[in-house]
């Protein structure tokens, strides 16, 4: 029936083209055509669909904090003032955006950012909440940009944080069960969240917008704090492992010229992902398994005397400093358990280092000195 279906197509096809054209143009012509229309609906369904989602992000917020909703609706024409403000300005991060990018070596490097100490003092204060309180305003639905599909997620999960912190202090009653109960809303918005980080750090645009950086400290906050964080790993840990993958992946293909303001940005991320409990075991363990590859192929590639790829070799040393620094906080705090940090990736790093660094210490002293320093790490007594 369908090889009959597909030939009966085909006759229709010739009898109906128009004179001047042959049959293969006119076929071309008619899949062009088909496949306009079915973008056309794709993208309205994916408008449709960011809707409902944004209106069942407010439906959550009232389940759990009527009072609170009901203190943003009171606040919706100061709020239009509000929108057009910046609600963070990295002023170390900028003045770095000025730099050539190839300074990678600084040991504050995650610090940078200003991301963890300024949103850390911020999620104590209430004072914050005006900002905060800024309600969303309904999605244009004839135009969506990457700015827009990021800033959703964004202002609705800045919302359920504030709503926790003047809970935690008393000043508002809330019941975050609700989480429970609508799974679908929070993992959604968090999925939007990582997706559209991902956007940026795939093509970067310098300086970084002011969104980009508040959506790294929404994320990290939503994963580090008691209450929330148990809702969010818990139904998007898989998600969130994928995105830790991304980010590694975004490191070492990257090959522009003047990658490494870029990609210090993605490191400083990688990194404050690294400093969660939950997430830290996990992350070791890639980033062991893609530097020990990466040493095996080295090693490989330097007793045949083959060519090596010196772009991932340089690539390879921001891994390398972001495993360095989290094995380090591992070692520093000694009231927590690591026995099973880096687990199977552990063993088969530390197999053949040894080797390793004898064969590459006089070709790549620099790499077999990371290597030699991630080793002494991983067998320190606190991780043992």
């Amino acid at each position: 029936y369908l090889k009959i279906s597909k030939l009966a197509l085909a006759f229709a096809i010739i009898h109906s083209k128009p004179p001047g054209k042959s049959a293969k143009e006119y076929t071309e012509y008619l899949a062009k055509a088909v496949s306009e229309q079915d973008f056309g609906w794709k993208w309205k369904v994916e408008v449709l669909e960011a809707e409902v989602l944004r209106l069942r992000q407010e439906l959550l917020l009232i389940r759990i904090s009527p009072r609170f909703c009901l203190e943003n609706r009171k606040q919706d024409t100061s709020a239009e003032t509000l929108l057009g403000q910046e609600s963070i300005k990295p002023t170390s991060y900028s003045s770095q955006l000025e730099d050539s990018g190839c300074d990678v070596c600084n040991d504050s490097a995650f610090d940078s950012l200003g991301i963890a100490s300024d949103f850390h003092q911020s999620e104590h204060n209430v004072n914050t909440s005006k900002h905060w309180l800024e309600r969303v305003p309904p999605l244009n639905l004839c135009h969506t940009s990457k700015e827009q599909s990021l800033a959703a997620p964004v202002h609705f999960l800045q919302r359920l944080l504030e709503i926790r912190n003047l809970s935690e202090g008393g000043i508002l009653q809330a019941d975050f069960s609700e989480l429970e109960n609508d799974s679908f809303t929070i993992c959604n918005s968090v999925s939007q969240l990582l997706d559209g980080l991902t956007v940026f750090y795939n093509s970067p645009k310098f300086p970084a917008p002011s969104f980009l950086t508040e959506g790294v400290s929404v994320l990290i906050s939503l994963i580090n704090d008691t209450k929330l964080s148990n809702h969010v790993l818990k139904k998007c840990f898989k998600k969130i492992e994928e995105f830790k993958k991304t980010l590694i992946e975004i490191i070492l293909r990257n090959r522009s010229v003047n990658r490494f303001q870029a990609l210090h940005s993605v490191s400083q991320t990688l990194g404050l992902l690294g400093k969660n409990n939950i997430l830290r075991s996990s992350l070791i363990s890639l980033l062991l398994s893609e530097v020990r590859q990466f040493a095996e192929q080295l090693l490989q590639a330097h007793q045949v005397q083959s060519m090596y790829d010196i772009t991932h070799y340089e690539n390879i040393f921001l891994l390398c400093m972001i495993l360095e620094q989290l094995l380090q906080n591992e070692t520093e705090q000694s009231n927590i358990s690591s026995s099973d940090y880096g687990g199977e990736e552990k063993i088969k790093f530390l197999k053949s280092l040894d080797q390793i660094i004898l064969h590459l210490s006089d070709e790549f002293p620099l790499f077999s000195l990371y290597l030699w320093r991630v080793s002494v790490l991983l067998n320190s007594g606190q991780m043992q």
